[in-house]
């Protein structure tokens, strides 16, 4: 627990220093582009799109979830696609990529994956804002539902830096994994409810799904966006699944970074 103490007082510490890069990673990354940041929210939508005419027209054949509209259901879920999957890529390859900028400089390297994650946050609240006012004029107004989101989006923050930190780590010493974490994050697409419901395989199937903890952060944010259920307490044992993974994940990575941060230059 020591370890994890060290990266969150890191963190904290860091704060200012974290907000700033990451503006400046999202802006150097669309530097050269015409429509610049425009972009991050232009493709993901182009994307949604197209999953909305394969899984809703073509497999779905605009069949409902449940009492819930094919479109409403997978905007509410895919949006954290698009904030989960390049914050972990970008992530995982963010300390190897910089190493070499900073080895010289007093800089915390567990504050890199942090201010990539938020980079791509700022993405992901562009999406959140288009996606609700959709959800206005598809039939799910705003609801005291909503309130619960904030935990969610929390979650999932803790839940990315955790993730990061073992990749981030890994992937310096042995490149290797970064085409692991990306083959792995292809399967999570179709392994989470993100683009289709379980709802009609066994129930044993649906308990091993559930191990996956982004099961849990897109079931929290269909329930707060289009105001079902206070899922995190209706299902509290799969919270405390959930929080008790978090913890593991993240005292794994906070260690594995401790111990390796010093001789990420003799990797190079």
């Amino acid at each position: 627990m020591k370890s994890v103490f060290t990266i969150i007082k890191e963190q904290w510490n860091s704060i200012y220093l974290i907000g700033r890069l990451s503006l400046y990673e999202v802006k150097a990354a669309n530097n050269n582009n015409y429509l610049g940041m425009l972009w991050e929210v232009i493709n993901p939508m182009i994307q949604i799109s197209i999953y909305w005419f394969v899984f809703g027209y073509g497999i779905y054949q605009r069949e409902a979830m449940g009492d819930i509209p094919y479109l409403p259901w997978m905007l509410s879920g895919i949006i954290l696609w698009f904030f989960i999957n390049p914050a972990i890529l970008e992530a995982t390859k963010s300390i190897y990529k910089k190493i070499k900028m900073i080895s010289k400089m007093s800089f915390p390297l567990s504050v890199i994956p942090s201010y990539v994650i938020i980079g791509k946050f700022y993405v992901h609240l562009a999406l959140m804002v288009i996606i609700f006012i959709l959800l206005q004029f598809l039939g799910f107004p705003a609801s005291v539902y909503l309130i619960q989101l904030p935990y969610y989006v929390f979650a999932t923050f803790i839940l990315l830096m955790a993730i990061s930190l073992i990749t981030s780590t890994l992937a310096t010493i042995v490149r290797d994994v970064q085409m692991i974490v990306q083959a792995v994050m292809r399967m999570m697409l179709y392994l989470t409810p993100f683009l289709w419901s379980p709802d009609r395989l066994p129930e044993w199937i649906q308990t091993f799904m559930m191990a996956n903890p982004f099961y849990y952060l897109v079931n929290g944010y269909r329930a707060s966006l289009l105001g079902t259920s206070w899922y995190f307490v209706e299902d509290l044992q799969y919270t405390l699944y959930f929080w008790g993974l978090v913890l593991v994940l993240l005292t794994i990575g906070s260690m594995l970074h401790i111990k390796f941060r010093n001789h990420f230059v003799d990797y190079l």
